[in-house]
């Protein structure tokens, strides 16, 4: 039997708000109304799709597999339904994006984008996710994609933006170190480092120096960029969220003596009162492509 569209959308919306009660305004439907969505496609499935508690609706592994392909059959019925009309996403978008997210597969995305809506113009600008947070009531740019911090109880460590705001994904921070790189007996840890700006850079020192572990600044980059290049020399270790490790780096210890680092969390920010209709639909679209 073939997937009702309707309720696959309904699937994707609870899954990128978290809740069922998030979702029903999105969906301008009644919670019940949207749980009785849900159990018709569980029930297609043959399969439970959430995992429900007190904190929300948290999708289960057949869940995580149905996603994905959701997001795909949606793009493609909506693609289709504009062509027919006519329509094409056309115009003018900037997006603000935290250079932490998914850095090695971007480029890629961007380049689908592109190929998929030939007369959408993107305008990326790769910045720290604390000035995407800064300016997210401003005119700098159209949408912006940032990184939270989560403590060890798994709350948002910094400002949130709970109603509408589109959450990707949730990723490990990870201690890394080049293949060939190999500490010297009782040298400091040779950090690699982005400027103090940077929140996530902040957490790190802070963190090393509360669980007393010796370190040395051995190298400080300007962007994500520049500490896979710092990596790939061998100059030291860093830490990093797993999409943002790049190939021949993996993770390292010192005898068990790193601290253990926090899970953080990717974001879309949420509508803008009065925004172009054109925003609102590459929103979307960039929910889809980049989970």
């Amino acid at each position: 039997m073939p997937f009702d569209l309707e309720l696959l959308h309904t699937f994707v919306v609870i899954a990128e708000c978290g809740s069922f009660s998030a979702a029903a305004p999105r969906l301008s439907r009644s919670q019940s109304a949207v749980s009785e969505q849900i159990r018709k496609l569980e029930e297609a499935c043959g399969l439970p799709l959430f995992s429900r508690g007190k904190t929300g609706a948290v999708l289960t592994s057949s869940g995580e597999r149905l996603l994905a392909p959701a997001r795909q059959l949606l793009m493609l019925s909506e693609r289709a339904f504009q062509e027919m009309r006519g329509q094409q996403l056309a115009g003018d978008l900037r997006l603000a994006i935290s250079d932490y997210f998914k850095p090695i597969t971007f480029a890629a995305v961007l380049k689908r984008l592109r190929e998929q809506y030939p007369f959408l113009r993107l305008h990326v600008s790769v910045t720290q996710s604390a000035s995407i947070l800064s300016a997210a009531s401003g005119n700098t740019f159209d949408i912006g994609l940032y990184m939270q911090i989560r403590d060890a109880a798994n709350r948002n460590t910094q400002r949130s933006f709970d109603e509408g705001t589109i959450r990707l994904r949730k990723e490990v921070l990870l201690w890394v170190a080049h293949d060939s790189f190999k500490l010297e007996n009782d040298r400091p840890l040779p950090l690699l480092v982005l400027a103090q700006t940077c929140t996530l850079q902040r957490l790190i020192l802070s963190t090393l120096e509360k669980s007393r572990v010796r370190y040395e600044v051995a190298h400080s980059a300007s962007g994500v960029g520049g500490l896979h290049l710092a990596l790939m020399g061998g100059l030291g270790v860093t830490c990093l969220n797993e999409s943002a490790i790049p190939p021949g780096v993996s993770k390292f210890d010192v005898k068990g003596r790193l601290p253990k680092m926090p899970t953080v969390e990717f974001c879309l920010l949420p509508p803008r009162r009065g925004e172009r209709a054109l925003v609102g639909e590459v929103r979307q679209l960039l929910a889809r492509e980049l989970t």
